[in-house]
């Protein structure tokens, strides 16, 4: 795990300990900007506040960086569809990878099934986990490297 992630992890593990919830983590975190802005524009910040359990694959702003050229300005023109995709991140119940990984697949609160691989290394779908089991007051983060579409 390279300084950085490790430093961010450490960072989450010390806001869990303060009883944080999953929108207070990606907050104090400064690497999901771009995730807050969308959860606030969808209206689902009070669902992830509330006391869940929740699975949240957070794509961190690099994840969003990866987009192709004005696709998140179309979608916060279309929260419907805004909506539908934040809520394919997440998934009702507290997982850990070692949850997941017995799964092997998931329903998102969306309704579509996500894969889960751990056969080498973390991967949700097409997207590779770089920090797993980030445990808040109402569930656990995984930080994914690329937003994730249904389909």
């Amino acid at each position: 795990m390279n300084n950085n992630l490790l430093s961010f992890k450490i960072f989450l593990e010390f806001m869990v300990k303060q009883m944080a919830d999953i929108v207070d983590i990606a907050v104090s975190a400064g690497s999901f900007t771009t995730l807050v802005t969308a959860v606030q524009a969808a209206g689902l910040v009070d669902v992830l506040k509330s006391p869940g359990p929740f699975t949240v694959f957070a794509p961190n702003d690099d994840a969003f960086a990866k987009l192709p050229p004005g696709t998140i300005q179309t979608l916060v023109q279309n929260i419907p569809q805004l909506t539908r995709i934040l809520k394919y991140h997440v998934v009702p119940g507290k997982l850990k990878q070692a949850d997941l990984a017995q799964l092997g697949t998931v329903t998102s609160v969306e309704g579509s099934t996500i894969k889960i691989d751990c056969s080498d290394g973390f991967e949700v779908k097409n997207a590779t986990v770089l920090a797993a089991d980030i445990e808040a007051d109402n569930g656990v983060i995984h930080v994914i490297d690329r937003v994730i579409l249904m389909g």
